[in-house]
């Protein structure tokens, strides 16, 4: 999955309790976290990781692959209940996407 396919899903009416469930994430735990590996593109790698397995480092090795942390679902959630908001709602997903992103690698 990458971040277009994923902030579709979720503006779409995803449901987080059915993600979890088919990303096999414990959904009661503290914080979820979206990862990705570099290069830093829109159609990169991203994966999720409960934070009692990353301790909420920047940088998660699993099976050999580095992964960078972009952010945690609860930022992404919010800002994909904004995108369906006013102004917002006009732009693409792969706009949204890029925006968040943006913000992941610059802090802007």
């Amino acid at each position: 999955m990458n971040l277009i396919e994923l902030v579709c899903y979720f503006r779409n009416s995803g449901s987080f309790d059915e993600f979890c469930l088919s990303y096999s994430l414990n959904i009661k735990s503290e914080v979820i976290e979206i990862y990705m590996e570099k290069p830093f593109t829109l159609d990169s790698t991203i994966a999720f990781f409960e934070i009692e397995k990353t301790e909420g480092k920047l940088e998660y090795v699993l099976n050999g692959i580095t992964f960078f942390n972009l952010f945690d679902f609860f930022y992404f959630i919010d800002a994909v209940k904004e995108s369906n908001y006013d102004k917002n709602k006009l732009l693409k997903d792969n706009e949204i996407a890029y925006k968040l992103l943006n913000y992941a690698i610059y802090d802007a």
